[in-house]
């Protein structure tokens, strides 16, 4: 009986903790236009030998550089290089790889497994010079030329912010370092902020070509029940009224909103990682880092727009016109050639909602788009799975190959 309580209460913090972020993150970060602290780092940077060279890539055996990028709105972003694989050889010939994770990870999403692994150590092992991301707030990502991650300034922004200035900022350093055009991965986030891009004509006179694992755009069908119930219940809204911006899983508040959720019906506190992403097949590896990604207005309304300022005057202000405007992804160049790998499992990424992306590239060249669809596969399966190497990357690897 004592042995069952201790597991209750462990499964409970567990709960909360992820529950916390999940909300927070989602509701605030993105429908509010301020992303909340989440990540409990310190303002100073990263030593040496806490970077993700160190701590993930070296330990391996394999060659690995830290870099930094600033934007133009200042946000000083790591990107660590694995410019050759186990094997030696020369950077100079090898195409440039730019991976890019998703929303509450970092560019430890690619390195999570072993290197056979690790869709970052199979790419530098099949000659590609390898460049990994890490969005600004995340441990390795914490500079700003003016600001610091105590000031509120530091998280006001969105997504959009990622697509006008983070992602540009990226193209151009890895194409400035290797004076090549980029093969480019997403997962979740990573998708989404590649296909505003490119339907904005952004991003590509620098690409080669894309992989979007899990791909993220219209999310209107999807069936996590939290985060729809979440949206539904406009949690922002009320979180923002409230003032919050950082957040302790331990507080009244937080303890309160949780009982709430977790009573809901279809809400099991217990099981979070099928909660928040999806079932996944029991052949596959994860652990608990929840890669979550909610619009409330994409969600309510199934639309693809930039960030709503809520009224006419704050949209007329920040776009010309009263309401926000959409991203078409029909938009998209049908040249650009395109690898998607989605999963009948996610509870994030729909494969309702991917058809709808699906028919807005039907008139892509067809042999520029691959598209992949994996039955048993969560949204975290993408970049955890044991067999991913197999299922999906051995097939990306291939696709890159021909470009």
């Amino acid at each position: 009986m004592e042995e069952d309580s201790k597991r209750a209460a462990n499964h409970l913090n567990m709960a909360k903790t992820l529950i916390c972020i999940f909300l927070v993150f989602i509701f605030c970060g993105s429908s509010l236009g301020a992303r909340p602290k989440l990540f409990p780092y310190p303002s100073a940077k990263v030593a040496a030998n806490d970077g993700i060279c160190s701590l993930r890539v070296e330990i391996y055996g394999y060659t690995c550089e830290e870099h930094t990028v600033t934007t133009q709105d200042g946000y000083i972003i790591s990107i660590q290089r694995i410019p050759v694989g186990l094997s030696g050889g020369t950077s100079g010939d090898r195409p440039p790889v730019l991976l890019q994770h998703g929303v509450l990870m970092d560019g430890i999403t690619w390195l999570l497994n072993s290197p056979d692994e690790s869709l970052a150590f199979i790419l530098a092992d099949n000659g590609f010079d390898v460049w990994i991301a890490n969005t600004r707030g995340t441990k390795y990502s914490r500079g700003h030329t003016s600001l610091s991650p105590d000031d509120d300034a530091y998280w006001d922004w969105t997504w959009d912010q990622l697509v006008i200035y983070e992602l540009p900022a990226l193209f151009q350093y890895v194409q400035g370092q290797t004076s090549q055009k980029l093969h480019y991965v997403g997962h979740s986030l990573g998708t989404l902020l590649a296909l505003t891009s490119f339907s904005q004509n952004k991003l590509l006179d620098m690409l080669r070509s894309a992989a979007l694992l899990s791909p993220i755009a219209y999310i209107g069908q999807m069936y996590s029940k939290l985060a729809r119930t979440a949206a539904e219940d406009h949690v922002a809204e009320a979180l923002y009224k409230s003032g919050f911006v950082e957040f302790d899983p331990n507080s009244k508040v937080v303890n309160n909103l949780l009982k709430v959720y977790c009573e809901k019906p279809g809400v099991d506190c217990y099981n979070m990682m099928t909660v928040f992403t999806g079932s996944a097949a029991s052949d596959h590896k994860c652990n608990f880092y929840p890669c979550f990604l909610n619009w409330r207005a994409v969600i309510r309304n199934g639309t693809l727009t930039m960030y709503d300022y809520g009224d006419d005057d704050g949209n007329k202000q920040h776009y010309g016109q009263t309401t926000a405007p959409g991203y078409d992804i029909a938009n998209i160049p049908h040249d650009v050639p395109l690898f998607l790998s989605y999963g009948g499992a996610d509870a994030l990424s729909d494969v309702n909602d991917v058809q709808i992306l699906l028919s807005n590239l039907k008139d892509h060249d067809q042999d520029k788009l691959v598209v992949q669809y994996q039955a048993d596969y969560a949204h975290a399966d993408f970049v955890m799975a044991v067999n991913a190497k197999q299922l999906v990357y051995d097939p990306l690897v291939a696709f890159f190959q021909l470009y």
